[in-house]
């Protein structure tokens, strides 16, 4: 019998730590390492890991990297050796693009080519999965599971965590419950938890629809400004009012409302996305420059929902064919694409034509 956490906790307890500031280990096979977000680290602790044997390096995207020229040698990340005489205002500026027109010469920034790439990998994997900016500070050490005595880190085993963070997180239904709308009296609300740790996310089931046939459908990502404060800088509030109604209308369907904010890079860094907008960036080239890609949604999580409540085929109320081509792959037949075109205003006016421009939305 044991008591102690299994890797998928393990890595929930990490991602906890890395959002405070407190470093964890990564354990390979060959090397270890230890990693601090770059966003949660103090001075204090900058100053205990240069205490170390070697040097810090500083790990962020190859989209970020891309921003600041500096050479991405290992692909899609690159490895930013830090000065001996730079302090932590560096790291972060480096990290967050937010002065980035006022001070736009960083380096030049030197990184490194030599050895592998694999712990940056995971580290920058786990700080995305924790909602932090995309960079983190890793310090190799000779002995990580040392850090796990005296110093109580969390260590990770990377042979066990890197599946677990690439595949997606089984779900589980924890209840349902009668919810009258607006829309519709017959209303019902499922709530579904991940096995790691993440996010709650629910189903608003409208009416009783027949599971053998198409279920008018919408996979709706979480929209704190625009679905509860009315954000004209996004057409999400309309589009999630609009897809109840017409439900409402029918008589049935199901709404998947999906914890994945900002295109799932968490309310923080889609504010952070929005600063950069007001100072002539749009929407993608935001995300670039933070170092995301232009959607980092997970979109089977809905499949995995629809499956749950017993739908294989949908008619998929959306303007996004990346939902369309997801859902088919993970064994979700899209019998018809039902446009939703609601929510245009001069607000967002230059926001809709970059997704139909570059992100190939059908508006």
């Amino acid at each position: 019998m044991s008591l102690a956490p299994d890797i998928t906790e393990t890595i929930a307890r990490a991602r906890a730590d890395l959002r405070m500031g407190v470093p964890v280990v990564l354990q390979g096979p060959s090397e270890a390492m230890l990693v601090v977000a770059a966003e949660t680290l103090s001075d204090a602790r900058l100053r205990d890991l240069r205490a170390l044997p070697g040097g810090p390096v500083l790990a962020i995207t190859a989209r970020r990297a891309e921003t600041l020229k500096a050479r991405a040698y290992d692909g899609d990340l690159a490895r930013v050796h830090i000065p001996d005489d730079v302090g932590l205002g560096w790291i972060l500026s480096v990290a967050d693009p937010a002065d980035d027109l006022n001070a736009p010469m960083k380096g030049p920034l030197m990184t490194a080519r030599d050895g592998t790439a694999d712990l940056a990998r995971l580290a920058l994997q786990l700080v995305k999965s924790a909602r932090l900016l995309p960079a983190a500070v890793l310090m190799p050490v000779e002995d990580g599971e040392a850090f796990g005595g005296a110093e109580r880190l969390t260590i990770i085993q990377v042979a066990e965590a890197t599946p677990q963070l690439t595949e997606a997180s089984p779900m589980h239904s924890v209840v349902s419950a009668r919810l009258p709308l607006q829309v519709s009296e017959a209303g019902r609300l499922h709530v579904f938890r991940p096995e790691d740790g993440g996010e709650e996310h629910y189903a608003v089931e409208i009416g009783r629809p027949d599971r053998a046939k198409p279920v008018l459908a919408r996979l709706h990502s979480a929209c704190f400004t625009g679905d509860l404060m009315g954000s004209l800088k996004c057409d999400c509030g309309p589009q999630l009012r609009g897809a109840l109604a017409q439900m409402g209308a029918e008589g049935a369907g199901v709404l998947l409302y999906l914890n994945q904010e900002g295109r799932g890079i968490g309310l923080a860094n889609k504010m952070r996305a929005y600063s950069l907008q007001d100072q002539g960036f749009d929407t993608v080239e935001a995300n670039h420059r933070l170092g995301f890609e232009d959607d980092e949604r997970d979109f089977r999580i809905g499949a995995d929902i629809l499956r749950r409540l017993g739908f294989s085929s949908v008619r998929l109320m959306t303007n996004n064919p990346a939902k369309i081509d997801m859902m088919r792959a993970h064994g979700i037949d899209v019998a018809e694409r039902v446009p939703l075109h609601v929510g245009e205003n001069p607000h967002n006016e230059a926001y809709l034509a970059t997704k139909a421009a570059k992100s190939g939305h059908m508006l």
